[in-house]
């Protein structure tokens, strides 16, 4: 495809992102209300007790869902579907809530799920975000309890986009030049244990989703939001995770 019919193409990839971003919010709503009026049913649910935050059980590799700015962990439930299919045992940290915290808080509140449960040789699987939140929970006392992490259209480097809201904001502590951001990026010391996988065309992310030191992967796939819903890529996540846990990956 030509620069041309490529950039042509983009609105409608762009609308085709937020399309898809709204109906998975639409349904994570309706979940989240499904939970309140009937829980206890299917895998959005919470386990209750000692077991809080486990949506998933199975033999395989435990894995953490960590979702983007302003996405609830229902937002990837399709994905913790197909990891429980495939015998992971799947977790959400329920105290991210929206994922609206600056990513220190964040990555505090993933330390605590890990060391409350005991958890060890975790796979961390993230969108957006969620990766930011991911790299600093393994940088934190936490850190030896994960393998490694799979994200998807993370901002290592910040988002330009971010420098239209004011700092103190959620979306504003995104700019390439918050501090915790610029934090994150010196230390590179968990970066090759990252697999990273950037969408050929992210509108949230001018410059793409590139880690130096991590296993870079570039996606076909176009949008911030959509890729999360594209057969091939959630195939690509759950290769990811065979090859951090040295499992075999599911066919």
């Amino acid at each position: 495809m030509s620069w041309r019919r490529a950039l042509l193409a983009r609105p409608r990839a762009w609308a085709a992102d937020y399309v898809w971003a709204t109906s998975r919010l639409v349904r994570a709503g309706a979940g989240d209300l499904a939970a309140k009026v009937r829980p206890g049913r299917g895998l959005v649910e919470i386990a209750p007790g000692a077991a809080a935050g486990r949506v998933a059980e199975g033999p395989g590799t435990p894995v953490v869902l960590l979702p983007g700015i302003f996405e609830t962990w229902r937002f990837l439930a399709p994905l913790a579907d197909r990891l429980r299919r495939t015998g992971h045992e799947v977790h959400v940290v329920e105290a991210l809530g929206l994922n609206r915290r600056d990513v220190p808080a964040g990555a505090e509140a993933v330390r605590r799920y890990l060391e409350g449960r005991d958890l060890h040789d975790v796979v961390l699987v993230a969108h957006s975000k969620g990766g930011l939140v991911g790299k600093a929970a393994m940088l934190s006392p936490a850190g030896h309890r994960v393998a490694g992490m799979v994200a998807v259209a993370t901002p290592w480097r910040g988002s330009v986009w971010a420098w239209m809201f004011p700092p103190f904001t959620s979306v504003g502590r995104l700019s390439p030049t918050a501090r915790s951001l610029r934090t994150l990026r010196r230390d590179r010391s968990v970066d090759a244990r990252i697999v990273s996988l950037a969408p050929a065309w992210d509108p949230h992310i001018p410059g793409r989703s590139r880690l130096a030191g991590a296993r870079n992967v570039d996606l076909a796939a176009q949008g911030h939001f959509r890729p999360l819903g594209d057969p091939a890529v959630v195939d690509q996540i759950l290769g990811a995770v065979a090859e951090i846990s040295g499992e075999t990956s599911p066919g």
